[in-house]
């Protein structure tokens, strides 16, 4: 559910100042037409080389991609509204287009590429800077049992405000949001007012789910789960895509598990690599590999029990190489056997499985898609150290069943970047 419609702005400078239209004019102005006439001008129009003329359409391409992939990402996904993930985005859209004219041969002018590139990083900062305020969700909920939970959002950065009475003081929102299950007469004509109003009227499950990226799983009348299954195309498109990208990073990624497994030797006694049974696609079993981060003790490496932030078990070699996800590189061979894939629920060994089958309600639901070496809940929560802060995690894992889809992934792998970056959630 997208939270972006910002109803409450209906002045005409707030229109003019959240459109989508007047935005990407401008910025293609600055970032496309400017760079252009700085370089080559337009007083030889009829002159401009055909390298000119290609930069001038790549350029604009790439720009046009840029403002609508930055757009749908940052009001699609919770977290998707950070200056951190912009930056990736744009570099990824402009550096595919200059690979494809070296790749092909393709005469373009990379002078004018590259400026644009980086024009288009300046603009997009900048219109999210001076717009962040107001493309933020403004939420008036009604305060009830089932929505205090979201309701407490408001101490995490969101906008939300308590509604006591049946009305909103002539204060604007953005929508207003209740349980629909637990509603009186009273609140249900105010409910209906809203909506003859133009202001939208949300379940408060819905929101919670769009706000925070979980889906809750406590009851089976709170979600379909047959609606959760992944469609049998996008599981085709998604085991295709992952062979590729292994394939393809082969040659870097090889010798990179080598060198890191010469220096994990180097370092400490004991084999650079082991295996680890953990719990895949349909419950089954399998033998995931990692590189050895840890000192070579039977007690340490293989008993099943939770990592810690800073545990004391890790090498100096194996807290480079979590941070950087390093470790994880083996597990391109677990995907090249069928077992795992680039993007999933992390796999979780066995014991941990039986034990939170029985206390966490369809847990071993999270097995309906094979584990992946990052996902969702690894980059937006991170570590769990007990069955509650499981059942948290849990959440995020059904969110990415729900609604994966190859935008969703992708955005997974942008976060995996910043969290290589930061650190957050490596283990």
């Amino acid at each position: 559910m997208r939270l972006t419609s910002q109803s409450r702005f209906h002045k005409l400078y707030e229109k003019i100042l959240l459109s989508r239209f007047v935005s990407m004019l401008l910025g293609f102005i600055l970032c496309v037409v400017l760079p252009f006439y700085i370089h080559y001008g337009f007083k030889n129009y009829y002159y401009i080389d055909q390298g000119q003329f290609n930069a001038l359409i790549i350029s604009s391409i790439a720009f046009v991609l840029t403002h609508i992939w930055c757009n749908y990402l940052t009001n699609s996904y919770p977290g998707g509204r950070s200056a951190a993930l912009l930056a990736p985005q744009i570099l990824t859209v402009y550096g595919f287009c200059i690979l494809a004219t070296f790749l092909f041969y393709f005469p373009v002018s990379r002078l004018i590429l590259v400026t644009s590139g980086l024009t288009t990083l300046f603009w997009l900062h900048i219109e999210y800077i001076l717009t962040f305020r107001m493309r933020k969700p403004k939420l008036a909920v009604v305060n009830q049992a089932k929505t205090q939970e979201l309701i407490a959002l408001n101490k995490k950065g969101h906008d939300i405000r308590v509604l006591e009475t049946p009305n909103l003081n002539n204060v604007r929102y953005d929508a207003v949001v209740a349980d629909f299950k637990s509603i009186t007469p009273e609140w249900e004509r105010f409910l209906t007012q809203c909506a003859l109003n133009r202001i939208p009227v949300l379940n408060s499950e819905q929101v919670f789910e769009s706000l925070t990226g979980r889906v809750r799983i406590r009851h089976m009348t709170e979600n379909n789960i047959g609606s959760l299954l992944p469609s049998p195309l996008f599981e085709f498109i998604k085991t295709c895509f992952d062979w590729v990208v292994v394939l393809l990073t082969l040659p870097i990624t090889l010798p990179l598990v080598l060198v890191t497994a010469l220096l994990v030797k180097l370092e400490s006694s004991g084999p650079a690599f082991f295996c680890q049974t953990r719990v895949g696609l349909g419950n089954k079993p399998f033998r995931m590999y990692k590189i050895r981060s840890m000192r070579h003790d039977i007690e340490a490496e293989h008993n099943e029990a939770f990592a810690e932030e800073d545990d004391p078990r890790v090498t100096r070699i194996g807290k480079i190489i979590r941070k950087l996800r390093i470790d994880e590189l083996p597990q391109l061979l677990n995907i090249l056997k069928g077992e795992m894939s680039l993007i999933g629920p992390r796999p979780e060994q066995p014991s941990f499985v039986e034990e939170y089958d029985q206390k966490i309600p369809f847990y071993s639901y999270r097995h309906v898609v094979k584990p992946g070496i990052t996902g969702w809940a690894q980059v937006r929560y991170g570590y769990t150290s007990d069955v509650n802060e499981a059942q948290i995690k849990i959440e995020h894992d059904f969110f990415y069943i729900k609604h994966c889809s190859i935008s969703l992934d992708f955005y997974i792998t942008l976060l995996t970047i910043k969290t290589m970056l930061t650190g957050f959630g490596a283990r």
